[in-house]
């Protein structure tokens, strides 16, 4: 975090996202804010409460890519939840305890696959021993000892014989050691023992929707039934990779796991909340329907800061990001409640994308959509080369298409290099040519004829 300065962090954003310099700015400066109390005294440290930011504007230019992306610059436990799925208490539906619960969820997947990751070479070695011990497993004679004799006297004759066959099996055991490291025997089926998912308690349970109540059925029955396991015949490449994660998971301390994700989760954790407009507004009427208003006050706890229990213990929720978004279209962000409002002091807007946005959206970022289309036909051989005046061309068919229809911001652009790019798709496994240029002339033609049937579309009754 000491290297994430405000302007560096923006610099990261700027490879996936185009423009929005305004709400890049209020990310950057929230997540130093982060590192900035962390290095204060404990005492104050609790006193400072994260900026909410509310991110105002329409869809596909880019809020839930700029949380998203924020996150995973500083490896932070990230949930999106929609607004709209959440109920009131008392009616069936999601509970806003679960976005936290699904916060730590996360968290937990995060550390870990971290600590996973620093025992998965042990659990690689121990995965080949227990392979070699499938194929050949070191015998040992049973005894009679019911007989005195024998437990006193033995048959001299008969451990010379065992001793022999030990040292046999010893040397064969390398010898497939030395076979299983060179990779010789990774097609060769072999019989391990993996966990039965098919728990039919638990199920019955999860079809009720005991989850949303916060019970997990193996936490409270896991030492009334024991994990059922089961058979399963496959080749060695793919049975050291499940004994490598059974042992893997042998070799961390769970409590350790879950110790660290809870505070990482509530030091780190960062909660978007989409389409928060939804639940604006006044509501009208007194049907038995569930409020907007009813949902931003149930949500609103969670905000402001309390105490979420979970299956794993106790979340405290102060110190937790909360990044709102929403496209206000229809209703304002002064429809939202005030405490909800006052919940969000940074406030940012969000600015709709141009034709030359267009342009950069589909060049620029690391992920770009043009990137995409290139590697995947190259996979069937076809080389495809976009020109520049081919790109603008593509831009400003989005770019009309956004203004005579719904605006869906980016999200315009994989329809129109879908309908683009059908016919190559399509055939391109048979496809004779090496190298296919997409031009103006080429975008024209594919793409133009549209925009004037939606035109014309408009004065037929």
């Amino acid at each position: 975090m000491e290297d994430l300065t405000p302007k560096h962090i923006v610099g990261e954003l700027d490879k996936y996202i185009i423009g929005q310099e305004k709400a890049k700015k209020a990310v950057a400066i929230a997540l130093r804010n982060r590192y900035r109390r962390s290095l204060l005294n404990e005492e104050f440290k609790e006193e400072v409460k994260p900026k909410n930011i509310l991110m105002v504007g329409p869809t596909g230019v880019g809020k839930t890519e700029i949380a998203r992306r924020l996150a995973k610059i500083v490896n932070a436990p990230f949930v999106k939840v929609e607004a709209t799925k959440f109920t009131e208490v008392g009616y069936v539906g999601r509970d806003v305890d679960s976005m936290v619960r699904d916060l730590v969820e996360d968290s937990i997947r995060m550390i870990k696959r971290d600590k996973i990751e620093k025992v998965y070479e042990k659990s690689k070695i121990l995965a080949d021993e227990k392979i070699i011990d499938i194929l050949l497993p070191l015998s040992s004679k049973k005894k009679n000892h019911n007989n005195p004799l024998e437990i006193w006297f033995g048959n001299m004759e008969e451990e010379k014989d065992h001793s022999e066959e030990k040292e046999s099996i010893l040397k064969k055991r390398e010898s497939l050691k030395i076979k299983l490291k060179n990779g010789e025997l990774e097609d060769r089926e072999i019989e391990i023992h993996v966990e039965d998912s098919s728990n039919s308690t638990v199920e019955f349970f999860s079809g009720m929707g005991m989850e949303e109540y916060n019970i997990n059925m193996s936490d409270i029955f896991g030492d009334f039934l024991p994990k059922k396991m089961k058979k399963k015949k496959v080749a060695i490449k793919e049975a050291r990779k499940i004994l490598s994660n059974q042992e893997a998971q042998k070799l961390i301390d769970m409590d350790e796991v879950i110790e660290k994700s809870i505070k990482r989760a509530e030091e780190n954790g960062i909660i978007f909340i989409d389409e928060i407009d939804k639940i604006a507004g006044k509501d009208y009427g007194g049907g038995p329907d569930v409020s907007r208003e009813g949902v931003q006050r149930d949500i609103l706890p969670i905000i402001e800061g309390t105490t979420v229990m979970t299956k794993y213990g106790p979340v405290k929720t102060e110190h937790i990001l909360f990044i709102a978004a929403g496209a206000f279209h229809v209703s304002k962000v002064s429809d939202l409640i005030p405490e909800i409002q006052g919940r969000f002091p940074i406030r940012v807007e969000l600015e709709n994308l141009t034709e030359e946005n267009f342009v950069e959206i589909l060049t620029k970022p690391k992920n770009a959509i043009i990137k995409q289309y290139v590697l995947l036909l190259k996979t069937e051989g076809v080389d495809l080369i976009f020109t520049e005046e081919g790109i603008k061309s593509i831009a400003e068919f989005a770019y009309l298409s956004n203004n005579q229809s719904e605006n869906i911001g980016a999200r315009r652009l994989h329809t129109v290099l879908e309908k683009l790019l059908e016919d190559i798709s399509f055939e391109a496994p048979e496809i004779d040519e090496q190298e296919i240029v997409i031009d103006k002339d080429y975008v024209d033609k594919k793409l133009m004829s549209h925009l004037v049937e939606k035109d014309i579309s408009k004065y037929i009754i």
